[in-house]
């Protein structure tokens, strides 16, 4: 089972952005971001999730599965 850091990055690399921009489409922080994609941080908020999920157009169970 992929992790949340895993599927963040496999849905931001699909739409072609790089961290830097998904930082500015989602407003969280780069080192969260960072952090989450190298899952430092396994259970990120729920508010940072769904942050960058509409930032990714996705669904936050997507990014759980």
């Amino acid at each position: 089972m992929a992790t949340i850091g895993e599927n963040i990055k496999k849905a931001r690399n699909k739409l072609g952005l790089i961290q830097d921009d998904l930082v500015r489409k989602s407003g969280v922080k780069h080192t969260t971001l960072t952090k989450i994609e190298s899952d430092f941080v396994q259970k990120p908020s729920v508010q940072v999730i769904a942050k960058i999920a509409k930032a990714l157009d996705v669904s936050v169970e997507d990014l759980l599965k």
